[in-house]
């Protein structure tokens, strides 16, 4: 348009994710805070002279000024980033951690794939991205937990979630062993689906655990647990994106995560049951159907 001159403004941002552009510049793909995904075009930044391009590094949380029109009306789709300033630069400390690095970059994936229309505003899934980042940068809690805990609450805030607590068909409540990802979570004897999966009892409650952040329960449990948490997990998600994320099989399921120390009394292997969740949610035998 004839004499349009760009607009600037000022937001905060998760870095997604960074694409070269040319011989020196960076498509950098960004979460923010008011105004949702969006793609901005940092001028210079593979220099080595460049004034702000350390701090435009994937997982960084950082204040930017941008030029563009922020409801995307007019102009270009890219915006152009002026000004950067870090406020937590997490992928520093991922750069010589494997498993957190990849947990990060599942994050940021699922991040962008649940944000599919530009510039829409996602407040809570902004602040949810941030606190996982936060979470993994201080090792509040294994790596795997953490990741399934954003990706169950990320399904949950795009209208995804599973249903762990009544039949996901006919929703009659209590605890069902049948799970069907394509019924949508668990599944009463009646309505359950040929080749539904029947996952322990302690698997489904520590879903639910990480649903509604109930970490002392979720830090307590075993490996196969957390595994077979993630398998259903990760099959639920890609279903409901109907495509695979490609970094999700890099991450590192088996490494021990910073932050699990067992309560007292809880050694390997012993899960104390939830609240609620009876006397089968403190095992995790396996029924054979």
């Amino acid at each position: 348009m004839a004499g349009y001159r760009r607009q600037l403004y000022r937001d905060d941002a998760v870095v997604l994710r960074v694409q070269k552009l040319g011989e020196s510049d960076r498509i950098i793909t960004l979460l923010t805070r008011g105004h949702g995904r969006l793609r901005a075009v940092a001028r210079g930044v593979r220099r080595t002279t460049s004034r702000f391009g350390a701090r435009l590094e994937p997982f960084g949380h950082v204040d930017l000024q941008l030029a563009g029109d922020p409801k995307g009306n007019q102009g270009s789709s890219l915006h152009t980033i002026s000004q950067a300033e870090g406020i937590a630069l997490y992928g520093k400390r991922f750069l010589g951690d494997y498993p957190r690095y990849t947990a990060a970059s599942a994050i940021a994936e699922t991040a962008e794939r649940l944000t599919p229309v530009e510039r829409e505003p996602s407040l809570r899934l902004f602040q949810l991205t941030l606190g996982a980042l936060k979470s993994l940068a201080r090792g509040d809690h294994a790596t795997t937990l953490v990741l399934d805990a954003y990706l169950l609450r990320g399904m949950a805030l795009a209208g995804w979630a599973p249903a762990l607590s009544a039949c996901a068909v006919c929703g009659t409540p209590g605890r069902h062993r049948a799970f069907s990802v394509p019924a949508g979570g668990a599944v009463c004897p009646d309505c359950r689906p040929p080749g539904a999966a029947h996952p322990a009892p302690a698997t489904v409650d520590l879903m639910s655990a990480l649903t509604t952040g109930d970490w002392t329960y979720a830090d307590a449990t075993e490996t196969g647990v957390r595994r077979e948490c993630s398998g259903l997990v990760a099959a639920h998600l890609q279903w409901h994106l109907e495509r695979a994320l490609r970094s999700l099989p890099l991450v590192d399921r088996g490494a021990p995560g910073s932050g699990t120390v067992p309560p007292p009394g809880a050694g390997p292997g012993v899960v104390p049951p939830r609240a609620g969740a009876g006397p089968a949610a403190a095992g995790v035998n396996r029924e054979n159907t």
